[in-house]
């Protein structure tokens, strides 16, 4: 039997189809999204608590079956909680690189029905289809469809909210999950919103959550009701406006696709703090070398290099540079990373944590072209893009820095196969 077999194929939902005239925002969001691609490899999983994420002291759950949730583990909560909330659950390591290849097939189709696709996440965007009604149906029929063509082509499934605007098609995508599709039609807005929860709105944290209770204000529909100079006295001006608005279900915004990447970045939290300035630079490289390539992968080139370090009581320095000309080459955001660590006044202090980030973005193709450092005019630019083409055909980490490559690695009596340094360690690694 297939992995797909293993499946069960996304239906229609139950009960007659709602009216959806007036809703033409769709939003798209993965199942359990992390836990879905890892249980293709690993269908003998499926039905079983299963969690994503760092598996050191300080990791995090990054995804989490939902047979897990049932024991109160969510994604963000210390691995070692969630363990002894679920200790027979199953925890895997991410594999981030995976996770955007899967992201990338989605959003492909997501693109096929509409070019108004707006990314939130690997795993959920917001699609306008008010477009695509005359070719392909209405704004269900074409969330049908996107659930399908997910299903079969990638073998996970995701859940589609149906509505006139954003805040209400991911409310309902979310009141759906998993692998349901929920429309709410114009003219029932409000009775979709008032019966919930006042924590449902955006903006809602547990702060506001405590004021709005010592109102007396538990649903959106109570706070609905309330005089709009009450909630801008008790919430302030912004705030208060911004909920009433959306206790009516009014969210003006547009879908906007291809909303620009501000940074780039990777960080990584050690299992115990370092204060080693060579195992520093390691990192610094390792993280250098991801944000390069991860650069190179969405045509980008940024100007400013900074660095994140986070020291073992928790404060937190960051230090940047601006370069005279955008790059994307690991080897600058390198040599810049370590010079702005040792200027940090941190080289023989204990870090928790490390991050470096390129910032002030653009098209690669757009940028001056300037030799970096030793360059020479055919060499490093040359080189980290065959590493590229490397990684793209037989994956991350088939070609590293040979500082990066640990001594059980480099082969001989007892050596093993080179693998990334950073599997399993940020991004879908699941690490604070």
């Amino acid at each position: 039997m297939s992995r797909k077999q293993q499946l069960h194929r996304p239906g229609p939902p139950p009960g007659p189809p709602a009216d959806d005239t007036g809703c033409p925002i769709l939003h798209v969001d993965m199942d359990a999204f992390f836990v879905s691609v890892e249980l293709l490899d690993r269908p003998e999983l499926r039905g079983r608590p299963v969690i994503v994420g760092g598996t050191g002291p300080r990791g995090v759950v990054a995804a989490a079956s939902y047979e897990v949730r049932r024991f109160g583990v969510h994604s963000a909560m210390p691995m070692s909680r969630a363990r002894r909330l679920c200790p027979q659950a199953v925890v895997l390591p991410g594999d981030h690189d995976k996770y955007r290849r899967v992201s990338a097939a989605v959003f492909e189709i997501f693109h096929s029905v509409t070019p108004l696709v707006e990314p939130l996440s690997l795993d959920e965007a917001f699609l306008d289809v008010a477009g695509a009604r005359k070719l392909l149906g209405s704004p269900a029929t074409i969330a049908q469809l996107i659930r399908r063509q997910v299903w079969e082509q990638q073998g996970i499934t995701c859940s589609v909210g149906v509505a006139a605007n954003k805040f209400v098609a991911k409310l309902a995508s979310t009141r759906c999950k998993p692998d349901g599709m929920l429309v709410v039609p114009a003219d029932g807005v409000t009775d979709f919103l008032h019966p919930l929860p006042v924590a449902s709105l955006w903006g809602v944290g547990e702060r506001t959550e405590q004021t709005l209770a010592r109102l007396g204000l538990r649903t959106v529909g109570q706070l609905a009701e309330t005089p709009l100079t009450v909630l801008r006295r008790e919430l302030g001006n912004a705030m208060g406006a911004h909920l009433y608005e959306l206790a009516w279900g009014r969210d003006p915004r547009a879908v906007t696709p291809h909303t620009p990447d501000k940074s780039i970045g990777a960080e990584e939290t050690f299992d115990t703090d370092i204060a080693d300035p060579e195992t520093i630079r390691r990192e610094l490289l390792r993280l250098a070398e991801k944000v390069g390539a991860r650069l190179r992968g969405g045509g980008l080139a940024g100007r400013t290099v900074s660095v994140k370090l986070r020291t073992g009581d928790f404060k937190t320095v960051t230090r940047s540079r601006t370069l005279d000309a955008a790059t994307d080459l690991a080897r600058v955001i390198y040599v810049t990373a370590c010079e702005l660590y040792e200027g940090s006044g941190l080289e023989r202090v204990r870090l928790r944590l490390v991050g470096v980030r390129v910032e002030n973005l653009g098209p690669a193709d757009q940028a001056p072209r300037q030799l970096a450092f030793d360059e020479p005019e055919t060499g490093w630019r040359e080189a980290e893009r065959a590493i590229d083409q490397v990684a793209h055909r037989f994956g991350a980490g088939a070609v590293r820095p040979a500082s990066l490559v640990r001594p059980a690695d480099r082969g001989g009596p007892g050596g093993g196969t080179p693998g990334d340094a950073g599997d399993g360690r940020d991004g879908g690694g699941g690490r604070r």
